[in-house]
This record gives C-alpha cells, structure tokens and sequence, in this order.
C-alpha cells in the first residue's frame, strides 16, 4: 500500500515543505530511506521502527520505502521522524487513508515513543500558514512557539501512542492555546545616565542609532569605549512585529531560543570574541547555520579590540556591512542569511593603547603600530559610516552633580528621526537612511547649495571613494532628520565630516 504525509526540514531559517511518501509491498523484509537524506534522516528507520513496536503496534515485516520528496534536496535533521512513522502506519493501515492530507507534523521520535522537541519550528509554522495547512502536530514543548504564528491549529503531542489514537478517532484532542506572558519592555541593566562626559562619542552613538549607522571607536584603554558600545542598544527604537519574528525566527534556527521565551522582543546584542573564525561571523558548517552578523540582525553586533580579530574574519564582514545579507554556498546549496545590523568596533590606536594619550607614554615603535592595524583593511573602514575618537574622560566629569541623559530621552529624539524616516521610505523596501542605496541617495536627500558646495570640497581635498561620498551624505541626513530639518545643510555635511575624520586611521598610522 501506499501513503503520503507531509513534513518539513529547514533551509537556511526557512522551512521547506518535504512530502514524505511511504510504499509497503510483499518481498523480502527492508525498511530503505531514499530523497537524498543525511545520516539523522537516514536514521529514522532506527527510532521510528522501535517507537512502532513500543506503542503496541506490531508491523509485519515487509519491503518498506520512504521517499522524500523533492528528490533533490538535501533533508537534514530530527523533524520528519513523526510523518514518517505516520506514513508507515497509514501505509500498513493501521490508520484511515488520508487522515493527514490537511496537516503538517514536524517532530523527533524517542525509541519509547515519546515525542520530542526540534529547533526551527516557527520557521516550520510559517511554512504551515503559508500553504494553508489546517492542522500543525508538534512534539508538547514546542507548541507556544509554533503558535506565535496566527491562524493555524497547532496541536501539542507528548506520545505516538496519542497521534495514533486521535488519528483513528478513538480520543479528542483541543488545539493548543497560546499563553499569557508578560510582553518584554525596554528596560535594560545599563543606561547613558551611567556614562560621564563623551559628550561627542553619545552624539554619535545617538546618530548610529537613528541612522542604523556603522560606528569606530579609536581611543585608550579604560576611556569607556565597552561602556558606550554595550549601552547603544539600549536607545534603539522597539522592533516592529515583522523584525521581532525575524530574530526569533533565527534565533529558533540556532538552536538558542528557550522553551518559555517566546517572540523576542528585544534587539540582539552580540559580542563574540576575537578568537572567532569566520565561518563564526558569517555563518557555516556543513549544514550552515547563521553566524554572528546574522544573529544581530536588526541589532547590534560589538566587535572588541577590533585588530585582534582574524584578517579573514574581518573581511568576510565586507559583504554583509554591504548587502545587509550574506550568502553562504556550499556543494548543496547556496543559503542567504539576513545580517542588517549596526557594526559597533571598538579598538586602541597601537598595541600599548597609549599613542595619543596625554597621561602616558607610548612604547610602541612604529613598525608594531603598523603591524597592530594592517588587518583593517580599507574597503572595510570605508564600510564604517562614522569614526570617532574616544578621549580619556576628564576628573571634573566625575565629580559633577549634573545628571547625565538617561538612555530613554535619547531613545525618544532617535524614534522620532526614525519616524521621519518610515515615511521617507514609505514606498521602499528599507527602514533607515543607512540601507538607501546610491540611487535612493540621489531620490531621497535634498542638499542645500552651500551643503552641496561644501560636500565638494570635502570630496576634493580628503579624496574620497564614492563609498565614502555616500556615506557622508548618510550620516548628513540622519543629523538632519535628527535636527527636523527638511534639508541637509552645510552644517549637517560639516558635523558627517566630522564624525569620519575625527580620527582618520590611515593618515595617522
């Protein structure tokens, strides 16, 4: 006999549908896997054909074969465990034909028969509503995560033995509901109330923030660089629903969404280590799955001790500071990951960390300072919208009695540009001025006279790449939208200029 169910897999961090196709003729007695799977696939046979027996169910052995369809894809992981248990039972009938033509299963068998939890369920969900699928089974555990997706019945297992019996009708089962939790807010640990002085390095995070802007920090050590990077997500805007159900869709895929969780609210902060490959940054492996540039997607990704990082590493973060996604290709397929993030770098300007501070001497010859920032290359520093130097903050600032911003009155100034630029891009596929392309540059930003004569001086005598151009005129808007000016003035342009020269890396080392 012959039956079919219907499954999925994950590709990327999107669910694909698997039609799961199960054939049981008379021969001598094999249980064969063919749809080109991988080896947890291919050992389903081992824990579907005990999960069977250990829910009193007692097949008679056969030539059973599984197929996964389409043929040509590569179907990996734990999740088609349960409709291809399904698909066998209906095939022996042992259930009613049919019984799962209008639902998706997506779970892992114990060898007791036991259901259990998978990564990249909501990604699964969405692949549900999107194909009009009425039910969706999930292993009891995985429900409220598949239900943060509305309009399908998402049905909690805990056993085979309960599918079966719903299935042959014998029990009823309610469709899961979706628990009250209490939403995320922004409250955060740290604030900009806790950063005394650097009153030009708060300006420019502020600026990155309304922009989406990229930012490097240049200064000694202990001048607070950590301090003001950890503190700039706490000023950005809250994540539409669209963005939150992004992270918590990659989130899902990484295996790094908890069980109670449920949509992640909060913009990702990602601090990985300078010890990371680049295959860590951007995503990888043999099944790839999302590095750190996609992780903080619509966040921040913090890059420490900037020079310390592999050269490799850092310039596989060209494309994705570029495009706003990566694409990872391996034998099987090319994926692409979304990485629209905020690069927040931070680095000291020679080994010592002491080249331009006034308390103390450098020790740093100039063939090591050299050596120190060769990694940073320029295509990648001219990736970097804004590059500021951060001084050693001065004792009077310590000792002050006035209060310094709290991070939600920056947070209210950075909202409002952001507004202005929701309805700037109203009819564009981009949210802030830094995603608008040269074209939208041209289309969208509206230069005074003076503005444009001084933008051509500054592109004359600092002999900019038309990247940089671009960027500064990026940058100019944002101080613009932040200024509630309907054009960018000269001043505007003046302050971008300022924000990318401060501290020009490559004319001082």
């Amino acid at each position: 006999m012959f039956a079919k169910t219907y499954g999925a897999t994950t590709l990327g961090i999107d669910g694909v549908l698997i039609e799961v196709e199960a054939d049981v003729a008379n021969g001598l007695p094999k249980f064969e896997i063919v749809g080109l799977a991988d080896v947890a696939v291919k050992e389903a046979k081992e824990r579907v054909r005990p999960a069977i027996r250990n829910t009193n169910v007692n097949l008679v052995p056969k030539k059973v074969t599984i197929n996964l369809a389409p043929a040509d894809l590569r179907k990996n992981g734990s999740s088609l465990d349960l409709p291809i248990a399904i698909a066998l039972l209906e095939a022996y009938g042992f259930l009613p034909k049919d019984c799962c033509s209008d639902s998706l299963l997506a779970a892992e068998l114990s060898l007791d028969g036991q259901v259990k939890t998978i990564i990249g369920i909501l990604s699964m969900a969405i692949l549900c509503k999107e194909l009009k699928f009425k039910k969706f089974f999930v292993a009891k555990g995985n429900e409220q995560e598949a239900l943060l997706v509305e309009g399908i019945e998402v049905y909690a297992i805990a056993t085979l033995s309960e599918l079966i019996d719903f299935l042959q009708g014998k029990i009823k089962l309610k469709p899961a509901k979706r628990q009250k939790r209490l939403s995320q807010d922004m409250q955060f640990k740290e604030d900009f109330a806790d950063v005394q002085g650097q009153f030009l390095a708060k300006k420019a995070l502020e600026i990155a923030a309304a922009g989406g802007h990229n930012v490097l920090m240049v200064g000694a050590p202990g001048t607070g660089k950590t301090m003001l990077a950890k503190r700039l997500a706490t000023i950005l805007p809250q994540m539409t629903y669209q963005e939150a159900l992004e992270v918590t869709k990659i989130y899902s895929i990484a295996g790094l969404l908890s069980r109670d969780s449920g949509l992640v609210t909060k913009r990702p902060f990602r601090s990985p280590h300078h010890t990371i490959s680049s295959a860590g940054i951007i995503g990888g492996g043999t099944i790839p799955k999302p590095g750190e540039v996609t992780l903080s997607h619509n966040g921040v990704l913090f890059l420490d001790e900037l020079p310390e990082f592999s050269k490799s590493s850092l310039e596989a973060l060209r494309q994705p500071l570029e495009d706003g996604e990566v694409m990872i290709t391996r034998v099987n397929a090319s994926l692409k990951f979304p990485s629209r993030m905020i690069l927040v770098a931070s680095m000291n300007p020679c080994p010592c960390g002491y080249k331009y501070d006034n308390t103390r001497n450098c020790t740093c010859s100039d063939y090591e300072i050299k050596r120190y920032t060769k990694k940073i290359s320029g295509p990648l520093l001219d990736r970097i919208d804004i590059q500021i130097q951060v001084p050693r903050v001065e004792y009077k600032d310590f000792v002050t009695d006035k209060k310094a911003e709290s991070s939600e009155q920056i947070r209210q100034r950075v909202e409002q540009a952001r507004q202005i630029q929701l309805k700037r891009f109203a009819q564009a596929k981009i949210v802030c001025n830094a995603q608008m392309s040269h074209a939208m540059i041209k289309s969208y930003c509206k230069l005074t006279a003076k503005a444009q004569d001084m933008l051509g001086l500054v592109f004359e005598q600092m002999r900019l790449s038309a990247r940089a151009y671009d960027r500064i005129i990026k940058v100019a808007q944002t101080i613009a939208d932040l200024d509630n000016s309907e054009y960018i003035e000269d001043k505007h342009i003046a302050e971008a200029v300022q924000y990318r020269n401060n501290f020009n890396l490559q004319e001082k080392i």
